[in-house]
């Protein structure tokens, strides 16, 4: 017990008291540790995010531009038109969008993401987005963030003329892992679009999706390379298995191996926010969910996912009521 308790003392006198970020072997060390430990762990990123990041939690919507029919491999994913999974290729329109917009004010979130299963955006695309963007931005106060997979130099900096605050684009996993993954693009291809994103002044969101069949080793790794990216926010994702995808078939992530993996991401990104996403429900139950936002968590996406139903935007809202965590930036519409 004295080196679980050496950890721990380790990370407090690093991340807490002087906000240096557990490098990837600490890190491990993390993960790999008992679950007795797992409490303290818990207690200890939780002050780590109340220091570094504040009591805030930032609440966001997604909603899908396009959905389905991607030409891209990733294992995990129903978007892909190569598996016979059941989602197929829809697009919105710009009232409908901005009707969605709306909806994830009216529901207290301060961010509204568009969201497109492509591998890259082409100029349909684009052009789609820069009606959106404009028709939302006057009808909602909103902010507007976008997740259109890879882009070039000039699709980065038209985002940002549009007014897009920030971008998601997600490493998904480890390096050493992602070939097991994906294998119709690289991890390098989605590093180097992040670091446009980040160059151009918008933020940038880069996450992860967790519980794939990677080892533990794997899973400090690719917390390392996110602390390496430095991306202003991480969203965690448990996988999910989605029927008819190579991964379909996978368990789900032990419910405890979850939260220890909260814990270690919050001490290897001490001031990054750090966002429930995809698969918590599942993973993690409503009791777990409490754990994890008591565990370094600070910011949640509500109601539904891309292609699978979340919680009722409600019981996010009165959890953070009940325990007293202020919602950042909270929609004036309420």
């Amino acid at each position: 017990m004295s080196v679980q308790s050496d950890l721990l003392t380790a990370a407090r006198e690093q991340v807490l008291e002087k906000g240096i970020a557990l490098d990837e072997s600490q890190i491990l060390a993390v993960l790999t540790s008992s679950d007795e430990l797992l409490p303290e762990l818990l207690a200890l990123a939780h002050d780590v995010r109340m220091k570094w990041c504040g009591p805030e939690v930032e609440v966001e919507g997604i909603v899908s531009l396009k959905t389905g029919g991607c030409p891209e491999d990733c294992h995990f994913c129903s978007q892909s038109g190569q598996f016979t999974s059941p989602v197929r290729s829809v697009w919105l329109n710009v009232p409908e969008l901005v009707k969605a917009a709306e909806q994830t004010a009216a529901a207290g979130a301060s961010e509204f993401c568009i969201v497109a299963a492509v591998r890259g955006p082409d100029e349909r695309l684009m052009s789609q987005m820069r009606e959106g963007v404009k028709a939302i931005k006057e009808a909602v106060d909103i902010e507007v963030a976008a997740s259109l997979g890879m882009l070039s130099q000039d699709q980065v900096d038209d985002l940002v003329d549009m007014g897009v605050h920030r971008y998601n684009h997600n490493l998904e996993a480890a390096r050493s892992y992602f070939p097991q993954v994906v294998t119709t693009h690289t991890w390098e291809e989605r590093w180097d679009t992040c670091e446009m994103v980040r160059a151009s002044g918008m933020e940038l969101c880069c996450g992860c999706l967790v519980g794939m069949g990677e080892t533990v080793e794997q899973r400090a790794e690719l917390a390392a390379q996110l602390a390496a990216l430095e991306p202003h926010e991480v969203p965690l994702n448990f996988l999910n298995p989605r029927p008819g995808t190579p991964f379909g078939d996978l368990p789900l992530m032990d419910s405890k191996d979850a939260l220890r993996t909260i814990a270690a991401f919050r001490l290897a990104l001490p001031r990054t926010i750090l966002r429930y996403a995809g698969g918590r429900e599942l993973t993690l139950g409503d009791l777990g969910t409490r754990d994890g936002l008591l565990g370094g968590i600070n910011a949640v996406i509500v109601g539904n996912y891309l292609t699978t139903l979340g919680r009722d935007p409600k019981e996010d809202l009165a959890l953070l009521d009940d325990l007293k965590m202020p919602i950042k930036a909270l929609s004036k519409s309420l």
